[in-house]
């Protein structure tokens, strides 16, 4: 087992920030168990379980109530991981699918019932190797009703990925904000770009997520507390605060090298949401509007 990737703290702090009732963790995952829950043959990375049980517990732990749970990309298309912890954890979880193009309708459905709002498409090189626009697009046309797709990429190709996000038809979700470099500040060219981006319609989220990894030494930050971050995103969240949600990234992917204490991770909040009413927007509202509307 030496071979499997830890990424995640053994012993995450107690943030000093108490999220209010009803916060939703809106962005993390669920690593197997891979017995029974294999991991796809093309992952890139060989993760250590990191099962249900664990991420309830540091739910409770950080003061969430609820989780969205995204596929996370070392499963694939095999969504059983991510449906068996929605499914344990009651109405207290709804979850974002990674789905081969092809699916049926019925087995869309069953992703629906399962507890999946949502899709996620994949633009990051290194963890997946093909990611076909036609055949996204033509899924996202025929997704359940109230469904939305969240789209992963760097912000070096979100020029050249314009023409594919604007021809969705479904509300967008932005994992990461693009990755922009924060280092570049508030108004920088990445920020600048992401507001360009977000000014085109009015249906696209976005999650002002992963400090640990758009502020990393090894990124050229500084690390934490991942001060470049927050200066770089408390105005964006200020600007579009109908429109954020936040998430911690739990169990990290391929932060094995810079592991994150969550409880930092939790305090970033404030920083970036400094007032009472952004933060409920951003970790009750919004994310309840997004996922539990029914």
């Amino acid at each position: 087992m030496s071979d499997r990737i830890v990424s995640w703290h053994p012993n995450p702090s107690k943030p000093s920030f108490t999220p209010p009732p009803g916060s939703v963790d809106a962005h993390c995952h669920v690593f197997g168990p891979m017995d029974p829950f294999g991991f796809s043959p093309k992952a890139k990375y060989l993760p250590a379980d990191a099962g249900p049980e664990m991420l309830f517990a540091l739910r409770d732990h950080l003061g969430f109530e609820k989780n969205v749970i995204v596929q996370a990309s070392c499963h694939g298309t095999d969504n059983a991981a991510t449906l068996n912890a929605i499914a344990k954890a009651g109405n207290k979880a709804r979850g974002v699918a990674v789905v081969d193009p092809d699916i049926s309708e019925d087995e869309l459905q069953a992703l629906h019932q399962g507890g999946m709002r949502g899709i996620r498409f994949n633009f990051l090189k290194r963890l997946v190797d093909n990611a076909p626009k036609d055949k996204f697009l033509e899924v996202s046309k025929r997704l359940p009703a109230g469904w939305h797709v969240v789209i992963y990429f760097e912000a070096d190709i979100l020029e050249e990925l314009r023409p594919f996000m604007d021809a969705i038809p479904v509300p967008l979700v932005i994992d990461h904000m693009g990755r922009p470099d924060v280092r570049q500040g508030p108004d920088g060219a990445d920020m600048k770009a992401f507001r360009s981006f977000l000014e085109s319609r009015d249906d696209i989220w976005f999650k002002p997520t992963c400090p640990d990894r758009l502020d990393a030494i090894k990124e050229g930050g500084q690390g934490d507390p991942w001060d470049a971050f927050a200066e770089a995103v408390a105005p964006l969240v200020e600007d579009y605060q109908d429109r954020v949600i936040w998430g911690t990234d739990w169990p990290h992917p391929n932060m094995q090298d810079e592991v994150p204490d969550d409880g930092h991770v939790v305090n970033m909040i404030p920083r970036i949401a400094p007032t009472e009413e952004l933060q409920q927007k951003l970790l009750v509202t919004n994310p309840n509007r997004l996922y539990w509307s029914d």
